[in-house]
This record gives structure tokens, C-alpha cells and sequence, in this order.
């Protein structure tokens, strides 16, 4: 794909760079994009496109504000139009009053996004700039509608039938495998030969999401161990002094680390798919895989922690106890888990399976959990029960096991208010 988009990228540029195009340099940036909207030349359309990304990639700052306002003021909604076009729908439907008010309610600035996007290399560059209108959008709330036409096209551009699986191992190309190392959110990786652990051994996988559009720019990846049993601590699954299984003799594929590479992407959902896909191509690889389980951190705990005034305590059934509890009962106010890992898993299918403690014990595990972790479990006869079942009313799937847990923890922290001590 690569070599390819190469091609059409050096076929492209010596286009944008021919002697017929117009003098660009002078012109405006809302010139500019009138021009890319009303050209019908597809030579002199594809090089003012052009120019306005190459433009917008030197921009910084108010320079790039101003580009945002741009889309936001001038190239939105024209409300007379869309009423006009939508009392004549409703008085005459037809497929001319149709096609009037459909064109109406769609905003300037999603035809630009698309016409830009016709450039080789454009997508990549769209993500970018969305990214940086996220950036921008806590100081400037007004260019809301703006971020929701470019995640309304993503949706569309970024749907799940133009993505495509691919294992990461070994042998990938350096630049992927780079990206690999830059993009781990979870666990971080420490070098390259740490990359090898965990992609090299026969009891290792990771896959990622790539998009034809950006050949060389994973969108997100899961890293997978195989084992035997369900693990309870981070730093022995990664331990290099671990003894590696071969892959046919593992019973379990636990998804140890999933990450979201591509920040101008937020808010499209990649995860639920990937993790669907990666369970059925392991099952039809592996038959003796029987259990599909998480080692997940709990990012929240020791936060929700601080706010209700309570403490960890240094005993470890206490802590699983604690951290059962927050993951089934702390809620935010409408009503779902208070938790992003768990909403993430629990959406997709899963139960809560067990917690451990002094299960990531790094620096950063510590800080969020104490070290406690938790296992998701993806039992693929119960999957659509329970999505079913969290997407109607946020209801938390969980093992026995889990349930006692946190019903001793309600238990301890009842005792304590009679107590008057703050710990569980």
C-alpha cells in the first residue's frame, strides 16, 4: 500500500507543480476555498486544494484560530436556505425539493473537507488539523459545530469496511514498528528490544487498524499475550525473564494493552471491532484458546478514592474489594460506570472477571490504581447479552466472585462510618 501511495503522491505533485496552474500564493484563504468549492477543473481544483493544506500545515497559533473561524462563520448553515427549501419539501415532496433541502442542511464546510480530501496524503492531514481543533476547542466552545461535521466524515471515511486488520510483528517495517513504540499508551515501551518481547516470541501477537488512505499510520492496536490461565500481574506477563509458551499449547489470549493512536481520530470507535476481529481470528488459529480476557488498568480509582474521603488500605483482599466496588457502583451521573476502561469493555460485551492486587505495581499503575487490575471477560456466548444489557441501562456485567467482592466492601465501608474511619 505504501509503494503505491507513493505513486500516486509523485504522479499528484508533478500535477499540482505544472506550469497551467494559477498563481495561488496571492490569493486569500477564504479565496481560496470559494475556489476549491466552485472549480469544475479537476488539475487546477486538485492544486488550490493543495495549496490550502500546505498552507494551513505552515499556520500556527491565531494564524490557525483564524482558519477555524473561518469554517465556522462563513462556510456553516444559511438557516433562510434550509427553511426555504423545507417549506417547499413539505408542500410539494418531490425529488427536486428533496435534493434542494438536502443541500441546504449540509454545511459548505463538509463539501470542502471532502474536496481536500481528494488530494493523496490529505486524509492524514485532515486528522492533523482536527486534532488541532480539538486543541482549540476548551478556549473557543463556538467551533463545536465545526469538530462535529469533520467526526460526522471520519465516521464515514473511517468506517469499519475500509479498515484493515494486519499482525505486527517482527518483520514489519521499522516506521510501523517505531509508531508501535511512540503510540503504546498503556505499558510503555522502553526500547526496542523490549518491542521484541512482546511481538517476536510464538506466545505474543499485536494487531492494528490501518486505513488505505494512511498506509504507514496505524490506527489503533492491541497487544495480546497467550497463556496459560488468566494473569493477574502486568510485570510477570512482561518479565523478560519469563518462560515463553509455545502458541498451540496456551489456553487463554489475554489483551493486555490497547491504544488509540491517532488523537484527531477521537471519538470514532475503533475498539469494539478490533477486539472482535482479533477473538475470531485467534479462535480460527488457535483452537485451543478457550478464554478471551483483559489485564486492564483501573484509571480512575485512586481519584474517586481521594474525593469520597477514603483510603487504600495496604491489606490486598481489601483493596480487590475496594476497587469491585468502584467498578460496579461508582457511576457518573447519567448513570454509567464512572470508569473509562470498564465503559469501553462493558459497551463492547464484556464482564468484570476478577481484580488483583499489586498488579501493575509501575510508577504509573500505582498512582492510578494502587497496582490493582482487572480482568474483562469476553465470553463470546454471553457478548450480546450483556452489550444489550449495558446499552439499555448501563446494567454491570460481573462474576460471582467480583459481586462478592464489592458486596464486602459495602460491608467494611458501613462498618466503618459506625466506626468513624475513613478506610475500607
Amino acid at each position: 500500500m505504501s509503494f503505491f501511495a507513493g505513486l500516486l503522491s509523485t504522479v499528484f505533485e508533478r500535477r499540482y507543480r505544472s506550469p497551467l496552474e494559477p498563481d495561488l500564493e496571492g490569493r486569500s484563504m477564504p479565496e481560496l476555498c470559494a475556489a476549491v468549492l466552485g472549480r469544475s477543473g479537476e488539475v487546477s481544483g486538485a492544486a488550490t486544494a493543495r495549496h490550502i493544506l500546505d498552507r494551513y500545515a505552515r499556520m500556527e497559533g491565531d494564524e490557525r484560530l483564524g482558519f477555524f473561524k473561518l469554517l465556522a462563520e462563513e462556510m456553516g448553515l444559511d438557516a433562510e436556505a434550509v427553511r426555504r427549501t423545507l417549506a417547499a419539501f413539505e408542500t410539494e415532496p418531490s425529488s427536486e425539493t428533496y435534493r434542494a433541502f438536502s443541500a441546504a442542511v449540509e454545511p459548505k464546510r463538509q463539501e470542502l473537507a471532502r474536496r481536500l480530501n481528494q488530494v493523496p496524503g490529505a486524509t492524514a492531514q485532515l486528522v492533523q488539523m482536527r486534532r488541532d481543533l480539538l486543541d482549540a476547542l476548551p478556549m473557543h466552545p463556538d467551533l463545536g459545530p465545526v469538530d462535529q461535521d469533520l467526526r460526522h466524515l471520519f465516521s464515514s471515511w473511517f468506517n469499519r469496511g475500509f479498515l484493515v486488520l494486519l499482525p505486527i510483528n517482527w518483520e514489519s517495517p521499522a516506521e510501523v514498528l517505531e509508531k508501535i513504540i511512540a503510540y503504546e499508551a498503556v505499558h510503555a515501551i522502553d526500547s526496542w528490544e523490549d518491542l521484541r518481547r512482546r511481538v517476536q516470541p510464538s506466545d505474543r501477537r499485536c494487531f492494528a487498524y490501518f486505513h488505505p488512505a494512511m498506509p504507514n499510520e496505524p490506527l489503533i492496536f492491541v497487544e495480546v499475550a497467550l497463556t496459560k490461565g488468566v494473569p493477574g500481574s502486568v510485570q510477570a506477563l512482561l518479565s523478560d525473564a519469563r518462560d515463553e509458551l509455545a502458541a498451540e499449547d496456551a489456553d487463554t489470549a489475554v489483551f493486555y494493552s490497547i491504544s488509540n493512536c491517532q488523537a484527531g481520530l477521537a471519538g470514532i470507535s475503533f475498539g469494539n471491532s478490533l477486539i472482535k476481529q482479533v477473538v475470531a481470528d485467534l479462535s480460527r488459529d488457535l483452537p485451543g484458546l478457550e478464554t478471551f480476557v483483559t489485564l486492564s488498568p483501573i484509571p480512575g480509582l485512586m481519584d474517586w478514592m481521594q474525593e469520597v474521603g477514603r483510603v487504600m488500605s495496604d491489606d490486598p483482599e481489601q483493596q480487590r474489594q475496594c476497587a469491585a466496588h468502584y467498578l460496579l457502583q461508582a457511576k457518573r451521573a447519567n448513570g454509567s460506570p464512572r470508569d473509562p476502561v470498564a465503559r469501553f469493555h462493558l459497551g463492547n460485551g464484556a464482564l468484570v472477571h476478577d481484580v488483583h492486587a499489586s498488579a501493575d505495581v509501575s510508577p504509573n499503575g500505582m498512582a492510578q490504581s494502587g497496582g490493582v487490575m482487572v480482568n474483562y471477560l469476553y465470553d463470546r456466548a454471553r457478548i450480546a447479552q450483556n452489550h444489550e444489557g449495558y446499552a439499555g441501562a448501563y446494567e454491570v456485567a460481573a462474576s460471582a466472585s467480583v459481586q462478592a467482592l464489592a458486596a464486602a466492601a459495602d460491608r467494611a465501608s458501613d462498618q466503618g462510618h459506625r466506626d468513624g474511619e475513613p478506610s475500607l
